[in-house]
């Protein structure tokens, strides 16, 4: 019997799968605890439209990272420190400070999580990785003063 499961099941599948049950464990497990619907014409309308919105959704926030990317590519962000005098800062720059200096310059909303770079504890150019969706990766071009 094809059924679509309503959550995920360890072993058995993952929320909206469309898989082959056993008449019994459907009517008798799965069915009874609402964790599948039977896989009829009316509820595969159903999670076909649930699955057509999820990748619409899905390339929407891709669309969105791309401009995002293109945006924060051709940004230079420049960073004030204070250094000694052999040009090494004091401390160091992180990536909250780097998420929070792109808000501030350029309004572009980045989580410090996604952001990749190398310990900058001199004064120079950086360049950071954004990670903004699946295998859209942006480089930030940084300048340490």
């Amino acid at each position: 019997m094809k059924v679509i499961l309503n959550q995920d099941i360890k072993g058995v599948g993952k929320k909206d799968q469309v898989i082959n049950a056993s008449d019994g464990y459907a009517k008798n497990y799965l069915f009874p605890k609402n964790l599948a619907v039977p896989a009829d014409k009316g509820n595969m309308s159903k999670w076909q439209d649930r699955k057509d919105s999820a990748e619409f959704k899905k390339e929407e926030e891709r669309k969105k990272a791309q401009k995002t990317k293109e945006e924060i590519e051709n940004t230079t962000l420049v960073l004030s420190a204070k250094a000694g005098d052999n040009g090494k800062i004091f401390g160091a720059i992180t990536s909250k400070e780097i998420a929070e200096e792109l808000l501030k310059q350029k309004n572009i909303v980045i989580d410090k999580k996604k952001i990749t770079i190398e310990n900058i504890k001199n004064i120079g150019e950086y360049t950071a990785q954004i990670k903004l969706f699946e295998k859209i990766i942006a480089k930030l071009k940084i300048i340490v003063k």
